[in-house]
């Protein structure tokens, strides 16, 4: 086991040059590999640098980088130009897709028993280890998985062997993973390395991974005191060490305690990365435990034109709504249709706010009555937008028409959090 580059610190600043240079030394000491791949995220994670990184890793093994595929999980494919504005020329044919309902294999399962402790005791299925067949039958002799570690809703912190066995994973292990998160408590597992479904992944990698040659390439992202974003740490390695040291960095430069819990939020989500509510409701999930009881947060959404990244899900999303934790669980007993997809039943106890705040959605291409029918309140989004302008307003506090506004950029970069809810 090797940790081939743990550079980083909450002040550090990697260039695009020295990202490359430490990418091109932890290469080097990998020895000769001929048939590579590359499994970054995809635009939905377009600030990780995972796009220059596998452009860095085209341009250092050339032809012997054989495919590109980003670990989409349950995202839509990624379109030739967002391929394009991601990964420059990284050349479009190397690209494959990846369809978590057809093209996976089953590598093992983690025992029912051991789902149980996990769970305590609210599950006992045994959980499917599947990956992208490409993974496992084409002959690579390196696979390298691309990410950032920051804060996350059902695994406590992103990435690691998550962009394998849920990136690349299949329908049954994404959904099973996901109600795990949702029934053992989003607020108890966001910032933490250690959670029952980082378990449960670290179980099926210990197990059923140890063959394949994979190398995580780990980054961590922050700001600058001028709201530009800046590398705080880049971490390449073959273990858990590699996942631990970035953890810790993301855990110091992205999770932010504010002084007092937030009685008003706008979150603007970037039409380039947000098309549903699916990936938007991070806007949710990364405020809620910052927000007071009775606040109110606002969803500017330019980009928005659907609930689910897939058709089915999408269905789902429309019949049941957010409704909160216990509709939704009464759902999946009552519905086999929910209870066959039970990652839409955890996003849609993800994404309520259980009574406790007010969320208005201000999507670009979804309809009041669209909106209204799955929970939240409508707003217009460029009403919003020229009141509360993205454009104007600082991270932070701003002062708007009389009313002190918390307003974030861009919810996949942090947590934010009151230290009541902790």
């Amino acid at each position: 086991m090797s940790l081939y580059c743990a550079v980083g610190g909450i002040q550090t600043d990697i260039g695009s040059g020295q990202l490359t240079d430490l990418l091109f030394e932890a290469f080097d000491h990998l020895g000769e590999r001929n048939r590579v791949l590359a499994v970054p995220p995809d635009i939905t994670r377009l600030h990780s640098q995972a796009g220059p990184l596998t452009y860095a890793a085209w341009k250092y093994f050339g032809n012997r980088l054989k495919a590109v595929l980003p670990a989409t999980g349950t995202h839509s494919a990624m379109t030739s130009s967002q391929i394009q504005h991601m990964f420059g020329e990284v050349p479009q044919e190397l690209f494959r897709v990846h369809n978590y309902r057809t093209d996976i294999e089953t590598l093992g399962e983690v025992p029912a028993s051991f789902i149980h402790e996990q769970s305590e005791g609210k599950l006992d299925n045994a959980w499917p280890a599947q990956v992208n067949r490409l993974i496992t039958q084409s002959g690579f002799d390196l696979i390298l998985s691309i990410g950032q570690v920051v804060p996350h809703e059902v695994i406590g912190m992103a990435n690691y062997n998550k962009n394998i066995l849920i990136g690349t994973g299949g329908r049954h292990g994404i959904n099973l993973s996901h109600y795990l998160g949702a029934v053992y408590g989003m607020e108890r597992i966001m910032g933490r390395a250690d959670t029952p479904v980082r378990r449960v992944l670290n179980y099926a990698s210990d197990h059923f991974l140890r063959d394949l040659p994979i190398v995580y390439v780990l980054t961590v992202i922050g700001r600058r005191d001028n709201g530009a974003l800046a590398v705080r740490g880049l971490f390449i390695g073959d273990d858990v060490e590699c996942f631990n040291r970035a953890a810790e960095l993301s855990l110091k430069v992205n999770f932010e305690l504010v002084n007092q819990s937030i009685s008003k939020a706008v979150v603007y989500l970037d039409p380039r990365e947000f098309h549903s509510t699916w990936l938007g409701n991070k806007a949710i999930y990364r405020t809620r435990m910052a927000l007071a009881d009775g606040a109110e947060l606002i969803i500017l959404a330019p980009g928005v034109e659907q609930f689910g990244e897939d058709k089915t899900i999408d269905a789902l999303i429309r019949k049941y709504g957010y409704g909160g934790t216990p509709a939704t669980l009464a759902a999946v007993e009552q519905n086999a249709d929910l209870a066959g997809d039970l990652s839409a039943a955890a996003h849609l106890i993800h994404g309520s706010s259980e009574g406790r705040f007010t969320i208005t959605w201000c999507p670009g291409k979804l309809t009041r009555a669209e909106v209204e029918g799955v929970g939240f309140a409508y707003g217009d989004v460029a009403a919003m937008s020229e009141r509360y302008d993205p454009a104007k307003l600082s991270h932070g506090y701003n002062h708007v028409d009389g009313e002190d506004v918390f307003f974030i950029g861009n919810p996949g970069l942090g947590l934010w959090a009151h230290a009541s809810r902790l």
